[in-house]
């Protein structure tokens, strides 16, 4: 029996998309494998690690949790959006400033959270930083390295 297809449309980092997806495809799964924006990665599948965090109206999200299909009409922001070309954004620079990645799995997701939490916290504490990326998980790191990233680049 073949799944039915659903046109969907979107806007992903300042470009609209148009597709035919099964109802049961993942947003990250749409993102990453018909749109090419492999940014977005998938860790654990199940909402927990935060890899796949990207903002979906201005929301920081797990895309893994999602159907693309509910994201029909929504605008995306993920990774591959935070750039300008070749000039990376404050929050990539300081990350890469403060050693705040080695493997770089994670690092999509954090950005994407710490971009979404600095929109709305330009001046957190230390504190309010931890809490704020509590939901993404790192094994490299140990943590401190990003936290410093977050803090010092302030505004977004």
């Amino acid at each position: 029996m073949t799944q039915q297809l659903i046109d969907i449309r979107m806007t992903v980092n300042g470009r609209e998309y148009t597709g035919r997806v099964e109802p049961r495809l993942t947003l990250a799964d749409f993102l990453r494998n018909e749109l090419d924006l492999t940014g977005t990665h998938l860790g654990c599948e199940h909402g927990v690690c935060g890899a796949c965090t990207i903002l979906v109206d201005g929301e920081a999200v797990r895309s893994c949790l999602l159907l693309a299909v509910q994201a029909d009409g929504a605008t995306l922001m993920t990774v591959e959006g935070l750039a300008n070309g070749d000039e990376l954004h404050p929050l990539q620079a300081q990350f890469q400033e403060n050693h705040a990645l080695q493997c770089g799995f994670c690092t999509p997701g954090f950005l994407m959270t710490a971009y979404a939490f600095l929109r709305d916290n330009p001046n957190p504490t230390e504190a309010e930083v931890r809490t704020g990326i509590g939901g993404n998980i790192c094994r490299c790191t140990g943590y401190a390295p990003i936290v410093k990233a977050i803090m010092e680049t302030g505004t977004v």
